[in-house]
């Protein structure tokens, strides 16, 4: 056999194979896209659902003077996908590290985190600033508009996306691009929470 294309036939078929490898290797799995998919799609859908013909009287109800309204709690959450969006862009703008997928922070942490009882007080995780505090100056419409925008690009690009999401870290993180989704839509659950805690108040407004 030629020696060249004895040669080439090796090159060629190790390329092919360590092609396969690193396609069998890929950390993020098409169930992990399932599950963000499904999760930043419910979440999205529940927002809808709750926020879906409401009265200005009842969207700018607030359980005390201290306490927001459904209006300044979806203010909070589209600011939040706004950070976590850019967080995403960022992580997805470094080269993927692989070698780091065993180190991060496990999903279920994630969750827990976000989904627990305890209140986490926005401002503390911005100091010094309070931009994730809603002010309350939009309406509702517009504000499930802007969240809307950014969920849905969030979906798009879950769907289409052949990068792989668990080995996507900032600098010094231990939360990869899929634990940022997870935050997300972990994000908007928990306020969907409070949301329904608004309504369950005695003096919310029938209409």
């Amino acid at each position: 056999m030629n020696p060249f294309k004895k040669t080439l036939s090796v090159s060629l078929f190790t390329i092919i194979t360590l092609s396969a490898f690193a396609q069998e290797t890929t950390s993020w799995t098409e169930a992990d896209r399932k599950y963000l998919l499904d999760n930043l799609t419910r979440s999205r859908e529940e927002v809808l659902k709750e926020t879906k013909d409401l009265s200005k009287a009842q969207w700018s109800f607030k359980e005390s003077p201290d306490r927001w309204s459904i209006n300044e709690i979806v203010e909070h959450i589209a600011i939040w996908e706004l950070l976590l969006c850019q967080r995403i862009s960022a992580q997805l703008g470094t080269e993927p590290q692989p070698a780091l997928v065993s180190q991060a922070v496990p999903d279920s942490e994630k969750l827990e985190f976000i989904m627990e009882e305890k209140i986490h007080h926005s401002a503390d995780y911005t100091k010094p600033y309070t931009y994730t505090i809603p002010m309350g100056l939009n309406d509702l419409k517009n504000n499930v508009a802007w969240l809307m925008k950014m969920r849905n690009e969030s979906i798009t690009y879950v769907t289409h996306t052949h990068a792989d999401l668990r080995a996507y870290f900032l600098t010094g993180s231990k939360t990869n691009t899929h634990g940022t989704f997870i935050t997300l839509f972990g994000h908007t659950d928990r306020h969907l929470r409070q949301i329904r805690k608004v309504k369950q108040h005695p003096d919310y407004p029938k209409k």
